[in-house]
């Protein structure tokens, strides 16, 4: 089965590293996030990848090419574009895939079990599996009571909501909800729900989105701590 990862995006929340490189280059531990993604789709079992450049993709390029990847991962890359949208990088490599893959973004990690999703998503029969988490909220939240008093208070707890963690299981249907100028997030899964095509796949483990330099910075912390959640391969 083949994952597609997007990789075009320009990166502007994390201007201060993606002037110069795409995000997907952006390291963690002296290894760009990409690595790490490959590496825990194929420590599950996944290992051919399509990665959907964009944005500086000859660098993306020129690392697939230089990285001694180990055996048995086939990563291969196809420019969908400068400034195609997310849906449209999707539609673009249609014909790189088979009849069900895995599609991720460039900058998310999670200790997700993927074979787990997998099952899952050949549970049900629609076309779209989602995974869903509920981050840590930015700030800590504070408890008010009677007479606005303040009675504690919580460190950054998860959020009461479910938002889209970006690991996706498609069938070959979910084409038939793209076009050029998709943006994978809206419209297509707006459809997909509004049709019964579309099912959610609950995390509840780690989950971290490398969106702005802080982010970036507390991944490498987790790695230089020694035990970062994501890495379930041991070499």
């Amino acid at each position: 089965m083949d994952v597609v990862i997007l990789c075009g995006g320009r990166g502007t929340r994390l201007q201060e590293r993606t002037e110069e490189i795409p995000k997907p280059l952006v390291e963690i531990g002296g290894r760009p996030i990409l690595w790490h993604i490959v590496r825990l789709y194929a420590e599950q079992g996944l290992r051919r990848f399509v990665l959907c450049t964009g944005y500086k993709g000859e660098l993306i390029e020129r690392f697939v090419d230089e990285e001694p990847w180990p055996g048995g991962i086939e990563v291969r890359c196809v420019d969908t574009g400068l400034d195609t949208p997310t849906g449209g990088r999707v539609l673009r490599v249609r014909e790189e895939v088979g009849e069900r893959f895995c599609a991720t973004y460039g900058d998310g990690l999670a200790d997700i079990d993927l074979r787990a999703e997998l099952a899952f998503h050949g549970a049900h029969d629609a076309a779209a599996t989602m995974t869903v988490v509920r981050p840590e909220l930015q700030f800590g939240v504070t408890e008010l009571g009677a007479g606005d008093a303040v009675i504690g208070f919580r460190e950054k707890p998860r959020s009461e909501h479910w938002i889209n963690g970006g690991f996706f299981v498609f069938d070959r249907a979910v084409f038939d909800y793209l076009r050029d100028d998709s943006i994978l997030e809206r419209d297509p899964l707006e459809r997909l729900a509004a049709d019964g095509q579309l099912r959610a796949y609950r995390h509840t483990g780690f989950w971290e989105c490398m969106d702005t330099y802080k982010d970036a910075v507390a991944l490498n912390d987790l790695w230089a701590g020694g035990a970062p959640p994501w890495k379930l391969w041991s070499e």
